[in-house]
């Protein structure tokens, strides 16, 4: 099932130009990026011409859009963790069982950072990981730039204690 509006969220969230860092530590690389081509243009939207995209962060928002639901399907942190994975932001898949740990695993493995400022999930930069708690196993979607997205799509942040914005250094 074919969800564009999963497509043009996702990846407004994955381009590259996040949070500032040394260019070594950068998964962005200048040689393989290039401006999109009008299919591609038409998938992120009207302003993406003027953006350079890696591929990666295109192929992100490509399997985001695939596996994103109208409603949840209860595995947040299941498709969170596929999409990180698929698009080579982290080099292996996340071993904690429950979305509310997601935030401290992805600091500590793969060096993502808790953005302390941010108090609440509409504050964060397009591309953070929100993690969420609760009594039960939590819930953690990225931020984009019309809303949220992991197992779902949702114009708002999800209804539970929010626990950080965290990103990984571009």
């Amino acid at each position: 099932m074919k969800r564009p509006a999963a497509s043009l969220i996702l990846a407004a969230a994955l381009f590259t130009g996040g949070v500032a860092a040394r260019a070594d530590e950068s998964l962005y690389d200048a040689r393989n990026a290039t401006a999109p081509d009008a299919e591609v243009q038409h998938f992120l939207g009207p302003k993406a011409g003027g953006i350079r995209y890696d591929a990666r962060m295109i192929r992100a928002a490509q399997i985001a859009m695939s596996r994103a639901y109208p409603r949840p399907t209860w595995r947040c942190w299941h498709y969170v963790k596929d999409a990180l994975v698929a698009a080579r932001v982290i080099d292996s898949r996340p071993a904690s069982p429950w979305a509310k740990e997601a935030g401290e695993e992805l600091c500590r493995r793969y060096g993502f950072q808790k953005l302390a400022a941010v108090r609440n999930p509409m504050q964060a930069p397009v591309g953070a990981v929100l993690v969420y708690g609760g009594a039960d196993a939590g819930h953690v979607e990225i931020r984009t730039a019309t809303g949220f997205v992991s197992d779902f799509v949702s114009a708002t942040p999800y209804p539970r204690p929010f626990l950080g914005a965290y990103v990984k250094p571009a």
